[in-house]
């Protein structure tokens, strides 16, 4: 079955479900401190997430505010959105101020909740999550935690977190999902938008529905 890569990019990031406190010591390297825990982040709470929906999908089909509560619940804390919105802006966020960014972030993540989160009651039934490897990222970046989405009836997706400590907690700031790069996917739809317009404006015209994320369907 066809699925837009915006909802695998919000499934992805979905399943690697809520922050955990980074085992290292402070005075050790970031990428240092990242190693092994990163992973298990996201394959114990993919499990957990995979379960939930399962087990509560027949409520969450009837009740949108329930699943709606639960998206938010876990999206919002697992992935770094101001972060990734700087990423996303790109040349167009250089000096732009945290609450420019932050309005950004925050409309962007709503106009694809809005779309794209009742998708997530439409995936396999049996997903399971199967984690490949986990690297550290050039420059003590983080870590890149590589994994296959396994399906019924169909090939495995391969599905890359690029992860952060933020606060000794770990963050998503970037999902690609067979290869695709959720930053670089906005970051050139929204080049032309920000090259005409203020990035207040540009949410404003996401908040409003004007301007709608989009991106290719796999």
């Amino acid at each position: 079955m066809k699925k837009s890569l915006l909802s695998l990019f919000i499934a992805s990031a979905l399943l690697a479900g809520a922050p955990i406190v980074a085992a290292a010591q402070a005075s050790r390297p970031a990428a240092a401190t990242a190693q092994g825990s990163a992973s298990k982040l996201v394959l114990d709470n993919s499990t957990r997430v995979l379960s939930t929906l399962e087990e509560r999908r027949d409520e969450f089909r009837k009740d949108r505010s329930a699943l709606k509560r639960f998206i938010e619940s876990e999206f919002t804390v697992v992935f770094d959105q101001n972060y990734a919105a700087r990423l996303v802006l790109g040349v167009h966020g250089r000096g732009a101020s945290d609450a420019d960014v932050k309005l950004f972030a925050e409309a962007l993540s709503d106009n694809l909740m809005s779309r794209y989160g009742n998708s997530l009651l439409d995936f396999n039934q049996k997903l399971r999550v199967r984690v490949k490897s986990e690297t550290s990222l050039p420059g003590n970046r983080g870590v890149r935690v590589s994994t296959e989405l396994l399906r019924a009836g169909g090939e495995p997706i391969p599905v890359d977190y690029l992860m952060r400590s933020v606060g000794g907690q770990w963050k998503i700031f970037d999902v690609m999902v067979e290869g695709i790069s959720y930053v670089q996917t906005f970051r050139n739809q929204f080049d032309g938008p920000l090259r005409q317009k203020s990035i207040p404006q540009v949410a404003a015209e996401l908040r409003s529905g004007k301007v709608k994320a989009d991106a290719p369907v796999n």
